[in-house]
Order: C-alpha cells, then sequence, then structure tokens
C-alpha cells in the first residue's frame, strides 16, 4: 500500500525526492499520511480536490483486496 502511494505521488510531482509516506495501522483500518513539498501541493490535491479524491478511490480499490480500511491524509 504504501509503494501504492508513494509511486502515485511520485509520478505527479517535481521535487519527487521530497514525497514521504508514514503508515499508522490501527484495529480496523490504516492511515496513509503522503507528505510533499510545499510547492506541489496543489498537483497533489488537484482542482477542487479531483485529485486526492482519485488517489483515495484508487488506494481503497487495492485496499479492498485485503479486507481493510485505508485513510489517505495528505500533510
Amino acid at each position: 500500500m504504501k509503494e501504492l502511494l508513494e509511486f502515485i505521488a511520485k509520478s505527479m510531482v517535481s521535487n519527487p525526492d521530497a514525497v514521504e509516506v508514514t503508515v499508522t495501522e490501527k484495529e480496523t483500518s490504516t492511515v496513509l499520511q503522503l507528505h510533499v513539498a510545499e510547492d506541489d501541493m496543489g498537483k497533489v490535491i488537484g482542482k477542487q480536490g479531483r485529485i486526492a479524491k482519485a488517489i483515495r478511490t484508487v488506494m481503497k480499490a487495492a485496499a479492498s483486496s485485503e479486507n481493510k480500511k485505508v485513510i489517505v491524509d495528505i500533510v
């Protein structure tokens, strides 16, 4: 899961070295915190949050095969 989110984020941003993903495991869910450079924040969120919503949709689809709930926070 972490690798998938890193791959998606690094493909979109101008500064891929600044991309960092932090994973927090909870009982019923996994929280992925995506950290990007300040200049790349708009690229990851997109207009009206469309890119962020698409990223969350892809991550939820990937997690459904493992019967887990995934929460993606963009920090």
